[in-house]
């Protein structure tokens, strides 16, 4: 079985790359907006790098945290990568030569920043690993992040309470379980933390993998990962397990998403299959509450979405450059668990949301999320 604390020390070497898929974008950023608030730092230079426009999160998270250090009265250089390393590498340079006092690094291969942090770090930089971990480097002074083992958690406790509405007129229960981009630093810990739930009812036979596509191991997990979490990919993978196994009238009955991207490709090849809302369309695990997949929701196509607040997660980060800046104690509550090879990084984490049919007006519109116009309510 896998365990979180193995998880969290077995990254050192783990690279991260994030969707990829669009054309070549970059954004950047360098205007200074309105007046710093008493104490050090005023109107600074703050380096935004995310890695990719091509996911709607990285788009809403640069935004907003762009939005909240304008008003803060700082400068930003906010940029996008384009999922491209060299290019992160080249953007967090210049970012470096043109005076940054603190970047915030949503990171591509996090294990290829070493010299780049280096270089900051002798400058007296400091460094945010922005909701991934920044693997092997001494140089990394904070991270904030959700708690995507407890993310994966949530998705296995919504299948195994809900296995008794989701099963085959024979009692059997068909699973299918899919798994995030191998490089990315967070998707062992979304598949382990389900996982660690739902294998044991797979070992004793209680949930079917006609796939055979059921990692046994730590290291297996990857066997089952969707490169850069395409939505193209898993439709395609999701069409031939349901060409090669499910076959003469069986059928799925539940699919292990770890992310919506993921969730959407899968939705899009069972409706081409002609499963259908209402008689045998199987539960879907998601996260992110992407606006496609919030409506699939609402249209029964997906069954939950782990929703992880990025407005929080930047208001947080704001606040941690903010303090960095003036001189003041930095917030944390995390300072045993996310060791990266060379440290252990003092840790920022938020808690993450299970969003239902239920409460998808609650939650997602009742937080301005979204609004009901937006998701047709």
């Amino acid at each position: 079985m896998f365990t979180r604390r193995s998880l969290l020390l077995g990254t050192a070497s783990a690279a991260i790359v994030a969707a990829a898929g669009c054309s070549s974008t970059r954004n950047t950023s360098n205007t200074t907006s309105g007046s710093a608030s008493a104490g050090g730092g005023a109107g600074s230079l703050i380096g935004v790098a995310m890695p990719t426009k091509s996911l709607e999160r990285w788009n809403r998270d640069g935004s907003h945290l762009e939005d909240l250090l304008k008003t803060a009265g700082y400068q930003v250089s906010l940029q996008y990568a384009d999922n491209k390393q060299d290019q992160q590498n080249n953007q967090l340079q210049n970012m470096i030569n043109d005076g940054a006092k603190v970047l915030v690094i949503a990171s591509i291969d996090g294990t290829a920043l070493g010299p780049v942090l280096s270089q900051a770090a002798a400058k007296g930089v400091k460094i945010i690993a922005y909701d991934r971990l920044i693997n092997g480097s001494q140089n990394v002074d904070y991270y904030a992040t959700f708690d995507n083992y407890k993310v994966g958690q949530m998705q296995g406790q919504f299948i195994l309470d809900n296995l008794g509405k989701f099963k085959n007129s024979d009692g059997s229960i068909n699973l299918e379980p899919f798994a995030g981009s191998p490089d990315d630093n967070n998707a062992k810990f979304f598949f382990a933390g389900a996982w660690d739930l739902i294998n044991p009812k797979v070992t004793d036979g209680t949930i079917k993998v006609p796939s055979g596509k059921a990692p046994k191991t730590d290291a297996d997990w990857t066997s089952i990962g969707i490169t850069s979490w395409l939505s193209s990919t898993a439709q395609s993978e999701m069409q031939n397990r349901l060409n090669s196994f499910y076959a003469g009238g069986k059928k799925v009955n539940i699919v292990l998403s770890p992310n919506d991207s993921l969730a959407l490709g899968i939705e899009q090849a069972l409706d081409a299959a002609g499963y259908k809302v209402g008689t045998d369309w199987p539960l879907i695990t998601g996260q992110d509450a992407d606006l496609a997949n919030t409506k699939n929701m609402l249209a029964g196509k997906q069954a939950m979405t782990v929703w992880k607040d990025t407005r929080k997660l930047g208001d947080q980060v704001a606040k941690m450059v903010d303090q960095i800046l003036k001189g003041t104690t930095v917030d944390v509550n995390d300072t045993k668990t996310y060791n990266n090879g060379t440290k252990v990084v003092p840790t920022y984490l938020l808690p993450p949301e299970v969003v239902t049919y239920d409460s998808v007006k609650s939650v997602l519109v009742g937080s301005g999320f979204y609004t009901a116009s937006q998701l047709g309510l």
